[in-house]
């Protein structure tokens, strides 16, 4: 004797909800095979339970309940192979999307792993750092959470594709302030003559941490520093020190291992 089951026996069955049961009647994918004309109560067969457990598969196949409806209503195997090649394709792609996101993440890891998790200094310090070749930015003069996530792309836009190969910049950006003006900057790894190639001098450099909101009452400080030991710095750099993916503080620096040290041009 045939089994029928309840619309929530059949769900629990087939571990869906009695919600998709309804849906897939309504589209016409599964419908009970028989309602009561008086209770309007639904009522399922093994039939349908296999036909449930054909669409759930088929859908951990990705395929779409059109597609699978389609599916269960052909009777053309070649139609049938041709909507199977089609979900190979499709998952061949997703993979290859997959790999190219698991690369990404893994590029993003190994840059975050190679930060050091610095914090703020407190008070004036100072540093030896090397020389340095930026090249300053022909319209950004203000970091922001845009322009940092992608300014390698603005720079590489800047010297133009017939020079794009001749550049590689480090992962440090930051703001070059001389003359009253601001350009933000990138340290180049590798580069050629260019319009906006600065020489920053090896030496020693004061230097101040601070946040946005401190970064004028720093800078004046810093200014004040140099001019008490006989100096008038004739750059300050603002460089972006990276506490987040979305967070910054500022290292401003100044040199004061020259007498006089002035900017260079290449």
């Amino acid at each position: 004797m045939e089994n029928f089951y309840t619309i929530g026996e059949t769900a629990k069955l087939a571990n869906v909800t009695t919600e998709t049961l309804r849906h897939y009647d309504r589209i016409g994918l599964i419908s009970p095979c028989k309602t009561d004309e008086w209770t309007g109560y639904r009522y399922y067969s093994e039939r349908e339970l296999l036909f449930l457990n054909i669409v759930r598969a088929l859908r951990r196949m990705d395929f779409s309940l059109q597609e699978i409806k389609e599916i269960l209503e052909s009777g053309d195997f070649e139609r049938i192979i041709a909507f199977f090649r089609r979900a190979e394709q499709n998952a061949d792609e997703k993979i290859a999307e997959l790999l190219d996101i698991k690369e990404r993440i893994a590029r993003a890891r190994r840059y975050y792993e190679g930060k050091s998790a610095e914090k703020p200094r407190q008070g004036l310090y100072t540093e030896e750092l090397p020389q340095r070749v930026i090249l300053l930015s022909d319209s950004l003069t203000q970091p922001t959470t845009a322009n940092l996530w992608n300014y390698h792309r603005h720079f590489y836009a800047q010297v133009g594709a017939d020079k794009k190969d001749s550049f590689a910049f480090a992962d440090t950006a930051g703001v070059y302030e001389a003359d009253g003006q601001r350009n933000m900057f990138a340290i180049c790894e590798r580069y050629e003559p260019t319009d906006g190639l600065r020489v920053l001098p090896a030496g020693t450099y004061l230097c101040a941490d601070c946040t946005e909101d401190t970064r004028e009452s720093a800078k004046a400080e810093l200014l004040q520093a140099a001019k008490e030991r006989g100096l008038s710095p004739a750059f300050v750099l603002h460089v972006v020190v990276l506490s987040g993916i979305t967070r910054w503080f500022y290292r401003l620096q100044v040199p004061i291992g020259r007498n006089d040290p002035t900017k260079e041009r290449l």
